[in-house]
């Protein structure tokens, strides 16, 4: 890693459809071996069956999904004399953004409808419902930042 200086943030552009930037970021997440159209059509694909079934702007379910999904603290492993530790700490909102993108990603990767549509569409109805297995890591994640409590002095 580079003593110099931090790599400088790129800025995605605003998607077609929906003007959002943060969907932008999910699609390019989602993309495999650079194929960026497919993932556009799975995305709004899936954002027009959210659409049909809650009767709401699908870009509103889709953030309202990942602001269920963000972690607000996370364990990271800290070594002290020998010992291994999980210090929780706060999370900075762009790492939030992005494991909730990533996880909400795996999460539907991980479901059992036939299309990654119908996955992403009903992973994104879950989470707006707080159950789903992205929502669920969440929690889980927040539980162990929870049980390990005692040891946030030796945050860095």
């Amino acid at each position: 890693m580079s003593r110099r200086h931090a790599a400088e943030k790129r800025e995605v552009l605003p998607d077609a459809k929906y003007g959002d930037r943060v969907l932008t970021k999910f699609m390019n997440n989602l993309m495999v071996d650079g194929k960026k159209s497919a993932a556009e059509r799975i995305v709004y694909n899936a954002m027009t069956r959210v659409e049909d079934k809650v009767k709401r702007a699908p870009i509103e379910i889709f953030h309202e999904a990942l602001e269920l999904i963000k972690p607000s603290v996370e364990v990271r492993s800290r070594r002290v004399g020998g010992a291994t530790y999980q210090v929780p700490v706060e999370v900075r909102p762009e790492r939030r953004e992005a494991l909730a993108i990533r996880w909400l990603i795996n999460a539907s990767r991980s479901r059992n409808e036939n299309t990654m549509e119908e996955r992403l569409a009903g992973e994104l109805m879950d989470a707006v419902n707080s159950r789903g297995s992205a929502v669920k890591k969440r929690e889980d994640t927040h539980k162990m930042a929870e049980a390990n409590k005692a040891f946030s002095h030796y945050r860095w």
